[in-house]
């Protein structure tokens, strides 16, 4: 839950004490200046007792006046709040005003200023020339000074409630809230689906509201509080009741179910997966945003997506690992629709990072599964003229072979031939410049394994490569023995330069195209001239 409610009370009273105190210092000041030094009155009661000392005349009109001060201050605040609170639910979302007026604290100060408003105004009344009812007016002007010192500490927590960053913080919590209950709270099941529901929604809206402001922290927070939420969410599952997991009809109404063919709402509903399904159709939601209004925030939808995926992973949830798989595919391709080659090139990132944490948790049906669909959208993306993503789909192979071969798993030979299939369905109208990535690639992997030892490997490679015409294979060869530098020119999310390779891994390198009879002979490229890298 969220640690500040609590300061912010603290913050609200200690700024109300330091107002009060300076009030009273002020006005003690002054008040035993005049008592003692210029003008003191007539009578004994001391400075005390002359400020107590009531007119009934004096007080019908000081009073009325007050109940107008008081009534003016309760009209002051309810104005700014309005037009703030109102400001920000147009901007972020509506859920803002309902959150703000379900606040306690809030309603408690508001609650207080009408209470004072309406004391003020009936103490007024109360004043006769015969009777003055001491207690009732000394109380009143109390509670009438305390409305006043906590106008300015109360804008100030308005201001910090309705502070974005909080507000989703908030939602979220609330979210988590809805979703973790032990079911014996005796709240009905189908409102909490639907407050939850809900609550998903405005953190998508939030983040849809700010891309198309540009607004990247907040979209990027509206974000990570939603991955945040499913990661909270998967330890807790298992203890939920299994009421929580059926579709009920008020559930299958939302728009997102609706739109989804009968037999994929009850799959969901088999498989248990209904929050996740939906919280990543919210995630969907904003990468589809992304596309068309900031590209890079659909990195940032990747990467919590991969950690949903991570977190599955821990918990041996595969439903939901299975889900974010499908996700992944649906982002990419998305992108590939829109000629994004930049974020087809992070989402590949983020997809290999999850296909090797399934990897080294032992999950190889799953690695290969995303080895396949790795090959699948590197042929796509070269049937869309898109080479890079062919290319980087197979640095991105040979990555995952390598950490397969290191980690003795038994999918490391089908990894292998699917990576060696690449290149196959478009080879034979292939435009040079995009297969040459993936054979480049392809000889990157076999010094892998002829550094590892694996000649086997390496020659399989070969057998695979041996069609190549020599001219294509010593520019191969000419080009990856000239990269010098590990990380690329420009900025780039990997960071590293595909074609790069250490000095052992070069005499590898040399090695595997002696094996080419019509390049044993070549004498090795001279020099360290820069060709160019891959792209980022």
């Amino acid at each position: 839950m969220l640690p500040e409610p609590r300061g912010r009370r603290h913050g609200l009273a200690g700024a109300l004490g330091l107002l009060a105190g300076f009030a009273v210092a002020v006005f003690g000041a002054f008040w035993i200046l005049d008592y003692f030094f210029l003008s003191s009155p007539p009578g004994t009661g001391g400075p005390a007792g002359q400020l107590f000392d009531f007119d009934p005349d004096t007080l019908q009109n000081a009073l009325g006046n007050l109940a107008q001060i008081i009534a003016a201050v309760l009209g002051i605040a309810i104005t700014v709040v309005s037009i703030v609170v109102q400001l920000a639910a147009t901007r972020y979302t509506s859920r803002v005003a309902d959150m703000f007026f379900r606040d306690r604290t809030n309603l408690a100060i508001m609650g207080f200023f009408v209470v004072a408003c309406i004391d003020a105004v009936w103490v007024s009344l109360s004043v006769t020339k015969d009777y003055v009812p001491r207690a009732t007016i000394i109380v009143t002007v109390m509670i009438v000074t305390g409305s006043l010192l906590l106008l300015i500490p109360y804008f100030a927590y308005v201001f910090a409630f309705l502070d974005p960053e909080k507000v989703i913080a908030r939602i979220g919590d609330q979210t988590l809230e809805n979703a973790v209950y032990d079911g014996d709270d005796g709240d009905d099941v189908p409102t909490r689906q639907a407050m939850t529901v809900a609550s998903m929604e405005q953190l998508a809206d939030i983040a849809v509201n700010a891309l198309s402001q540009k607004d990247k922290v907040i979209a990027s927070d509206a974000i990570d509080a939603l991955k945040r939420v499913v990661v909270a969410y998967l330890p807790r599952k298992a203890a939920l009741p299994p009421a929580w997991f059926h579709l009920g009809q008020r559930l299958r109404e939302n728009p997102d179910f609706v739109a989804m063919a009968r037999e994929s709402v009850d799959s969901i509903e088999a498989r248990k997966v209904w929050f996740e399904w939906k919280a990543l159709r919210q995630f969907r939601t904003v990468y589809a945003e992304s596309l068309k209004a900031m590209p890079e925030m659909a990195h940032v939808v990747a990467i919590e997506t991969r950690y949903v995926g991570e977190a599955a992973i821990s918990v041996r949830d595969h439903e939901v690992l299975a889900l974010v798989v499908k996700f992944t595919n649906t982002y990419l391709r998305a992108a590939l629709n829109a000629r994004d080659v930049r974020t087809a090139y992070n989402v590949l990132n983020q997809y290999r990072q999850l296909a090797e944490h399934t990897l080294r948790s032992g999950l190889t049906d799953t690695t290969l599964e995303v080895g396949g669909y790795f090959k699948y959208y590197g042929q796509l993306g070269h049937a869309m003229g898109l080479g890079f993503v062919t290319e980087t789909a197979a640095y991105d192979l040979c990555s995952l072979c390598e950490i397969a071969f290191d980690a003795g798993a038994e999918c490391h030979n089908q990894l292998l031939r699917t990576f060696l299939d690449v290149d196959k369905e478009a080879e034979s109208a292939a435009e040079e410049k995009a297969l040459r990535g993936v054979r480049k690639a392809q000889a990157k992997l076999a010094t892998y394994y002829l550094l590892k030892g694996a000649e086997a490997k390496a020659r399989e490679i070969y057998q695979d490569m041996a069609m190549e015409s020599p001219e294509r294979l010593r520019s191969i060869r000419e080009e990856m023995l000239s990269i010098t530098s590990r990380e690329f020119w420009e900025v780039i999310d990997r960071g590293t330069n595909f074609d790069y390779l250490d000095d052992a891994r070069k005499d590898q390198l040399r090695r595997f195209f002696r094996w080419f009879p019509r390049l044993a002979q070549d004498e090795e490229p001279a020099g360290t001239r820069l060709t160019a890298p891959v792209k980022g």
